[in-house]
């Protein structure tokens, strides 16, 4: 049964979630406060974290930091802040996705099911060696390998956050074709994203900051109007 863990403080919201999510088949797993949330993550198998920022003992920054550094578990960070600066500082630490209190119920569990099915894509499918080979990508002198969640530049690691490898796998696979935003956020996000598509800009600028210092025949290039593409010269 896929296993959901729900860190936030707010009793009411909590229920809330509960009843939706519980409605949807998945296990929960319900902590309020950051240090109760580690716990949880070191000793139960978990696939999905939603995780409030403004947590008692450990707040939702901390928590996001830590749990990056054991697990690439997809996190949907709750905000009741709808600012650009907290949404670049999450994604900067390892989130996934966000969404703004109020929110909408029905919306967050059509989050949840998009990440998950994003991440069955990637990380829980059969783990055959076919399978295996099929989510290995070497494009020139680049690795890209899902398995491990690792990419290499001619035998060297490359620092990338877990969505950052995401983008790059799925630009190179798809090198020299142009995508607009709502393209990439539908096919590396997992879900259509009606209005702020800054999410895809982040990363993307990221992603490219990251390449552009130890990859000299690949780039990231803006089509203007359109959106984006991976080129590599060779």
């Amino acid at each position: 049964m896929t296993s959901i863990l729900v860190v936030d403080d707010d009793h009411n919201i909590c229920q809330l979630l509960e009843l939706y999510l519980l409605n949807e088949g998945y296990q929960l797993y319900m902590v309020h406060d950051g240090s109760s949330a580690l716990d949880v993550l070191r000793t139960e198998k978990t696939d999905l974290v939603i995780l409030d920022i403004m947590l008692p003992v450990i707040n939702g920054w901390e928590v996001c930091k830590m749990i990056r550094q054991i697990s690439s578990v997809p996190i949907i960070m709750l905000t009741a802040c709808d600012l650009m600066e907290d949404k670049i500082q999450g994604f900067e630490l390892g989130v996934d996705d966000y969404i703004v209190k109020p929110f909408e119920p029905r919306e967050l569990v059509a989050r949840v099911k998009a990440r998950l099915k994003n991440v069955q894509g990637y990380e829980t499918k059969d783990r055959a060696d076919q399978q295996a080979e099929t989510n290995v990508l070497n494009i020139g002198n680049i690795q890209v390998d899902m398995n491990r969640y690792e990419a290499r530049l001619e035998g060297e690691k490359i620092e990338l956050k877990p969505k950052e490898i995401q983008l790059l796998y799925f630009l190179l696979k798809n090198r020299n074709m142009v995508f607009t935003r709502d393209q990439l956020l539908e096919k590396v996000w997992g879900y259509s994203y009606e209005g702020d598509t800054r999410t895809v800009d982040v990363h993307i600028n990221k992603l490219r900051e990251k390449l552009e210092g130890v990859c000299s025949n690949c780039r990231i290039s803006t089509v203007w109007g359109v959106g984006y593409k991976l080129e590599i010269d060779g």
